[in-house]
């Protein structure tokens, strides 16, 4: 295993750790709120935003998972037909495209917290910018995931880019 691979995966282990942490909590929090809700008619709103928060949380956190994972939708009917060298330029120039639009994701999320995070939520009674700093911080997470990506392509051995989906023919002993 080499420098960059170990590096790696620290950083997905760390990564997905705090993700699966962040899914665990959400789960627990909605069951708990739903049960307190329909056996014992309490419910607190705090609670109720909490929990939107962390989907919002899982779900930006999500994407940089599905980038190191490579778990994006994909359409590779054409991209499996190509030889390697041509997938591993394709590949890195749709990752930079990736990012690019990570960082101009990320941008705008700074300016939107900026100009709307001094108001106080009405749930959990905190100033938004904790709540709309996921933006941001995911953006920043993304664009590191989408980063390491494209130094792990620009690395990789050819048989990364082997072709993924066989299409089964007659000939091949499909009827």
């Amino acid at each position: 295993m080499t420098t960059f691979e170990k590096i790696k995966k620290k950083v997905f282990d760390v990564y997905y750790g705090i993700g699966v942490v962040a899914i665990g909590v959400m789960a627990a929090s909605v069951i708990f709120s739903v049960i307190m809700r329909y056996f014992f008619k309490l419910s607190w709103k705090g609670l109720g935003e909490f929990n939107i928060v962390l989907f919002a949380f899982t779900t930006f956190w999500g994407m940089g998972i599905c980038i190191l994972k490579e778990e994006h939708v994909m359409i590779d009917i054409f991209f499996d037909k190509w030889s390697a060298r041509v997938k591993r330029i394709f590949s890195i120039i749709n990752y930079s495209i990736v990012i690019i639009v990570l960082v101009v994701f990320t941008y705008y999320s700074f300016g939107y917290v900026a100009t709307v995070g001094k108001q106080i939520s009405q749930g959990m009674e905190i100033p938004m910018y904790y709540i709309y700093g996921i933006m941001p911080v995911c953006g920043v997470m993304g664009i590191i995931c989408t980063g390491l990506k494209i130094v792990e392509f620009a690395l990789a051995p050819e048989e990364k880019f082997a072709s993924k989906n066989k299409v089964l023919t007659k000939e091949e002993g499909v009827k």
